[in-house]
């Protein structure tokens, strides 16, 4: 099945103003020195071929506190207890990390109209008990690293508590991937859903994971840095090219084994009660293999196997889209489900109003400012989509599903 329009793999959209280059560009990743080539600097992506040159200035780690309020967190041997901010959070209350790049949510593709989220835990708590069988379903589009607007979207839900807790008995909950880039907390983001699945599992329910593409750009840019790989356009880096999609040094800086670890081991595709989860709207996931299973092994063998172009042509493959938006969507969904199973695709990866055709120039003209406050089902209702555009002023998506008819 080819892929729609629009989905040639690129490492950088030029419409979306998340992906300008953060101004520590120059900076190398971890200690990674960068030689510059003759005659130029170092460290500043090419965002029309990819490639990287190298940069001049010293890597710099911001002294910023670890914080969760009300529970315990440990780095290595050490333990820290805070009492400020919510839970998962990497900052003060009301300060922003050194190093950390606020994306531009301006985009006037956007209206969220009367939309007023409820706070997190004024929901009424889920309830069931051990053995009761599967709860309710529910699925997260991408977060990007906005966790006070996670917090609130789960809350809102009866998901977790007051204090982030998780409050949701036996419910099963899945996120589509991409916890990171773009947003102030991408390692509290994990942090948080890490934890949620600890509690969720001792309560009689799950939370888990997809990996999106944003995990593999992440696991990228600390394995393999500015290594040079095979794009296909030229010479690009891993380093490079996490930088130009809203990498953020806070988030390297705190990004431990644990974190890579966990990244890791997630899964690509699942088939839940009748829905096959998928973080990108791509049929890519068919050149690895036949099964949600075999999917899966192939893509942590390749992982495991730590060959950075290997990593690459896999992370390049995800970030495709728009396979199911176009006349020949429907196909290429039916595709997938008749492989995989289930009745309908879910996915993130690809923002509602990019999918609508919704979004102007980049000076905003033509915009025609939609109203994103649900999920989008297109492809003659074999797709949904999930990513609600939180990276520009958007609405992070929860939702149970089925969705109602």
């Amino acid at each position: 099945m080819t892929q729609g329009a629009g989905q040639e793999p690129v490492v950088r959209t030029a419409t979306m103003r998340d992906f300008r280059v953060p101004p520590y560009a120059r900076v190398p990743v971890q200690g990674h020195a960068v030689e510059p080539p003759e005659g130029g600097s170092a460290g500043i992506p090419d965002p029309a071929a990819g490639s990287v040159a190298g940069a001049d200035q010293p890597v710099h780690s911001p002294s910023a506190p670890t914080l969760r309020l009300g529970h315990v967190v440990g780095s290595g041997s050490s333990i820290v207890a805070v009492a400020t901010g919510h839970p998962g959070n990497a900052f003060p209350e009301g300060e922003e990390p050194e190093g950390y790049t606020p994306t531009e949510r301006d985009l006037p593709v956007i209206n969220l109209g009367d939309i007023d989220p409820a706070e997190p835990g004024t929901s009424v708590a889920l309830s069931s008990t051990p053995g009761d069988g599967p709860g309710p379903l529910y699925v997260v589009g991408d977060v990007h690293g906005y966790l006070d607007e996670l917090l609130a979207a789960l809350g809102e839900q009866g998901l977790v508590d007051a204090d982030g807790g998780w409050a949701a008995g036996n419910a099963r909950l899945w996120f589509l991937g991409d916890f990171t880039d773009r947003g102030p907390d991408g390692i509290g983001v994990i942090d948080l859903v890490m934890r949620l699945s600890a509690e969720a599992a001792a309560a009689g329910g799950y939370c888990k994971a997809l990996m999106g593409n944003h995990e593999l750009l992440l696991i990228g840019a600390k394995r393999f840095a500015d290594t040079p790989v095979n794009s296909g356009a030229g010479t690009a880096t891993f380093q490079a090219a996490w930088l130009l999609n809203g990498g953020q040094k806070y988030d390297m800086d705190r990004l431990q084994d644990v974190h890579l670890q966990w990244m890791s081991r997630l899964d690509a595709v699942v088939e839940e009660d009748g829905h096959l989860l998928m973080h990108s709207d791509t049929t890519a996931y068919l050149d690895y293999g036949t099964t949600t299973e075999d999917v899966n092994d192939t893509i942590h063998e390749i992982l495991n196997r730590n060959d950075a172009d290997e990593v690459w042509d896999l992370f390049r493959k995800f970030t495709k889209r728009f396979a199911f938006r176009d006349d020949d969507g429907p196909e290429a969904v039916r595709e997938l489900l008749a492989t995989y199973g289930g009745q309908r695709v879910v996915h993130g990866h690809s923002p509602i109003p990019y999918l609508l055709g919704q979004v102007g120039t980049e000076d905003g003209e033509g915009a025609s400012d939609p109203v994103v406050d649900g999920p989008h089902v297109y492809a003659d209702g074999l797709a949904i989509a999930m990513d609600g555009g939180v990276t520009m002023a958007g609405k992070l998506l929860v939702v149970q599903l089925p969705l109602p008819d």
